[in-house]
């Protein structure tokens, strides 16, 4: 969310940042300046007839202490009840004005930093940094999905039949090697980077998820809950008890943590990990990758967010890409970073750098983690702010998360980066004490030795 004050004064620049996302202005905002004009048209009115009607109450008052005639205050009360009448129009004029405002910004992306490079696709995002040597197979490697089927980790056909598409069966070491990844990205994040850990609900109402940016605009990307058979729906403004929807990440229970609440400013910054599974509903990717479980309806993440003072933001963010990159490396898992560029960049964030790990059994980089800079956008949205110093006014903090790192993800790339050449998948050495010393899932023994 925007402040208005900065929109109104920066409108050239907030529509030139817009066109550089790819997105048309006059669709997001309409006229704003013929709105905001009339809103404030309204308002100032409206400030008029109340001090109107003041100045009228104290003159009937004041005829009345002197005994003046009752034709005469009859006359002032008729036109107070004139001037009520005239208000209310008017504060309900400025009321709606005022939530066609607030909707027109609620749809508005926040700005992107100018550092990051123009673009309408991820064609024009830029390698910020390499790690890692490519590994170099004697024999054809394989994809996640034919390798997991080969060693009975992965049933694919099951979880379709349980779930439908897009839902995965995990087995015996398969399911092992999930829960040792999520173990071993915790501790690293806990013991060695200093986050604290948290444990969310899996479930949020609209307000949390308006709060991070998923609502209005991701409305159909998200898995919404039915309460005692009635359907949920959003209404900006209208929350109910019963209003349930499932986490697409664990970034929104976790920001919302302090929704509403100021936060001292000696705490800062608050690091936080969560793992969580994830749901969602994919909408706008009918089509893509339909084969193992690069994009599925569950998966799980392990999430780092951070609630930073704004002059300390730049340097969290580089902090916390640093914190996810270090899981991959520990791992042995080549990657890349890559800066997104203005039409790749999220709708709530600045700045995002996408963590891309090679899978080759695919012969590509795929994203693994997105590390992002909001800045106040989000905190404006849930309201999360702090004092200087504990003095004084109030501040919006700034947010950063990232996935530190997509489970699912570290899961396949493990598969296929360490494939052998019998069909068998080593386990990286950071990994066997979370997998109970085995050396490698081999076919036929997976489930038993799981």
């Amino acid at each position: 969310m925007h402040d208005l004050g900065f929109v109104r004064n920066n409108l050239t620049l907030v529509e030139e940042k817009l066109r550089g996302r790819g997105a048309d202005p006059a669709a997001l905002l309409g006229d704003f300046r013929a709105l905001d004009t009339a809103r404030r048209e309204a308002i100032t009115s409206a400030e008029k007839l109340k001090a109107r009607r003041n100045e009228l109450s104290q003159q009937v008052g004041a005829l009345k202490r002197a005994g003046g005639s009752e034709s005469d205050a009859t006359a002032l009360m008729d036109e107070t009840r004139q001037l009520k009448d005239e208000l209310d129009q008017l504060d309900a004029t400025a009321a709606e004005l005022d939530e066609r405002m607030r909707q027109a910004l609620a749809r508005v992306p926040n700005l992107t930093r100018d550092e990051v490079p123009a673009g309408r696709s991820e064609e024009a995002n830029q390698v910020v940094k390499t790690w890692g040597s490519l590994p170099d197979f004697d024999f054809q490697p394989r994809p996640h999905w034919e390798l997991g089927e080969s060693l009975g980790i992965l049933d694919l056909e099951r979880a379709t039949k349980l779930s439908g598409a897009r839902f995965a069966v995990l087995m015996g070491a398969g399911a092992r090697l999930d829960r040792a990844l999520i173990g071993f990205m915790l501790d690293q994040h806990t013991l060695r980077h200093g986050y604290t850990e948290v444990l969310p609900p899996f479930v949020v109402n609209s307000k949390s998820l308006y709060g991070t940016g998923q609502l209005p605009k991701f409305a159909d990307d998200l898995f919404r809950c039915e309460d005692g058979g009635e359907a949920v729906r959003f209404v900006e403004g209208e929350y109910r008890d019963n209003d349930h929807w499932l986490i697409p990440t664990a970034e929104v229970p976790v920001t919302n943590l302090f929704r509403d609440e100021i936060l001292d400013d000696a705490l800062l910054p608050i690091c936080f990990t969560a793992y969580t599974p994830c749901f969602r509903a994919e909408a706008g990717a009918a089509g893509r990758d339909t084969r193992g479980i690069i994009r599925q309806h569950q998966f799980q993440k392990v999430e780092l967010v951070k609630f930073a003072r704004p002059e300390e933001s730049d340097a969290e963010h580089e902090k916390l890409t640093r914190d996810a990159e270090s899981i991959l490396e520990l791992l042995g898992l080549p990657y890349r970073r890559m800066l997104l560029c203005t039409g790749d960049t999220g709708f709530s964030s600045a700045k995002t750098y996408d963590l891309e790990v090679w899978l080759p059994g695919q012969q590509v980089y795929r994203e693994i983690s997105s590390c992002s800079n909001f800045e106040g956008f989000q905190a404006r949205r849930a309201n999360i702010r702090y004092k200087p110093g504990n003095k004084g006014k109030t501040e919006f903090v700034h947010t950063i998360n990232g996935s530190g790192l997509a489970v699912g993800r570290t899961w396949l790339a493990i598969l296929e980066n360490y494939q052998q050449a019998d069909g068998s998948v080593r386990i990286p050495e950071a990994l066997k004490p979370y997998m109970n010393g085995m050396d490698a899932i081999a076919p036929g023994v997976a489930q038993r030795k799981g």
